[in-house]
């Protein structure tokens, strides 16, 4: 600090002035005559007074601010850092004071940006799809998101709660999951659809106690989607080995006939008809494999409903539940009417009555979705786990694409399929579409 004062400097000249007094006082004093001895004794009694009376402001002054400094220290261990001390001197208490108020505006401003980190940090977790369990030494539950909430305990809170408490709430695969720190897939089924989720626990110490960190994430469309490109692999690779010894043996066919016709053999041309025949019902077999294998990206473009209905119901009759939406829809098509003449057809081969065959369409702010329902005998739960998957058919003859081509027109437009059965009888299916992306 530029032009300061020393306290030494003070307290030096200070008592240099109560030297000089104490001195110069006998010396006066001997002058009118005085005895030495009570002449020094009162120069020495003028001094202690000086000393006392020059040095008063300044100790109490430094008192003072001691005091403050002892107390903002306090504060400071407290956590406390909104006090600033109001010393002003130009002097070295004047100067730590200065140091004191900056450290004071350092600590405010670093526990603000930790603050807000923090609330970062806790919005960033919260709004996580990973849901997030923090279980201490005692299985109390110290934390949770907004996911782990949902999945475990219907949305309440969790915090101050015990496994125990908690774990009968939510699904049996996932609750044995997490008693047993397991770490890996886990398979459940919901009211709807098969999910999978990746279980995963770690341990720790904080505050110096042990804690365990379980982290859930959902890993059903990671694997559906890498399930549904090995059966496109799988199915380019058959098509394509079938193709190259279809068109021999349906060029062969063809030119046996010929040759039968010639030699006016009926029944060599039969075998002939009914080769050809078996190609071309294998080729028709494999094209429809190929074009769930080939599918291309949706051309989404704004849609009447009423487009849609006129364009479906002829082939497959239906009843329609509701009023059309105003708004159009927006998608592919030629994509979305294939799925919802497949959904319609598996209705109809239900079982199910065309009157208890439905068609609802609804939309809100985040998208729109189409329910096919109908009154046939349902699905149990493992033909739902495994109703969307590609070959798998509970038809005699079918050919299991039907349901697989409509979960994988949805995942193209960004949106999903599911399935459950209706309390009262019959199967739903829903299928919701996203709108399209703002901007």
């Amino acid at each position: 600090m530029a032009g300061r004062t020393s306290i030494e400097g003070r307290i030096f000249a200070n008592a240099l002035i109560a030297v000089i007094l104490g001195t110069s006082a006998p010396l006066a004093l001997q002058q009118f005559g005085t005895d030495p001895w009570l002449a020094w004794s009162t120069g020495l009694l003028l001094a202690i007074i000086a000393i006392w009376i020059l040095l008063r402001p300044l100790t109490s002054r430094l008192n003072r601010a001691l005091e403050s400094i002892h107390g903002g220290l306090l504060n400071f261990r407290d956590g406390d850092f909104s006090i600033s001390l109001a010393i002003k001197k130009r002097d070295q208490l004047g100067e730590l004071a200065a140091l004191y108020n900056e450290v004071g505006e350092i600590l405010r401003q670093e526990r603000a940006h930790i603050h807000q980190r923090e609330l970062l940090l806790d919005t960033v977790i919260q709004s996580s799809p990973l849901a997030l369990l923090l279980i201490d030494q005692g299985e109390h539950i110290i934390y949770a998101n907004t996911s782990a909430r949902h999945l475990l305990y219907g949305g309440r809170p969790l915090q101050g709660h015990t496994l125990a408490q908690v774990l009968p709430h939510c699904p049996p695969e996932i609750a044995q999951a997490i008693e047993q720190r397991q770490d890996g897939l886990t398979s459940y089924l919901d009211q709807e659809s098969s999910h999978t989720l990746h279980i995963s626990n770690s341990t720790f110490v904080l505050n110096s106690q042990k804690h365990r960190l379980v982290l859930l994430r959902e890993m059903t469309r990671e694997l559906t989607r890498a399930e549904v490109q090995v059966w496109k692999k799988v199915i380019r690779l058959i098509s394509h080995e079938l193709n190259n010894s279809l068109a021999p043996i349906s060029s062969m066919a063809h030119s046996g006939k010929l040759l039968s016709e010639k030699l006016q053999s009926q029944q060599l041309a039969g075998v002939f008809d009914v080769i050809a025949e078996r190609c071309r019902h294998l080729t028709d077999f494999t094209q429809g494999y190929a074009r769930f294998a080939k599918l291309p990206p949706p051309v989404c473009e704004e849609v009447t409903w009423t487009r849609l209905i006129n364009g479906v119901q002829p082939l497959h009759p239906f009843r329609l539940v509701g009023s059309l939406p105003e708004r159009a829809g927006f998608f592919d098509p030629a994509q979305i009417e294939q799925a919802l003449l497949n959904l319609l057809k598996n209705a109809a081969e239900s079982g199910s009555s065309a009157e208890d065959i439905t068609l609802q369409i609804e939309t809100d702010a985040h998208g729109q979705l189409i329910t096919v329902s109908d009154r046939g005998p349902g699905m149990n739960d493992k033909i739902l786990q495994q109703a969307l998957l590609p070959f798998f058919s509970t038809k005699p003859h079918g050919v299991g694409l039907g349901l697989a081509l409509c979960r994988e027109i949805a995942d193209a437009h960004g949106g999903n399929i599911r399935l459950h059965n209706r309390a009262d009888g019959g199967l739903q299916v829903r299928l919701w579409l996203p709108w399209k992306p703002a901007g």
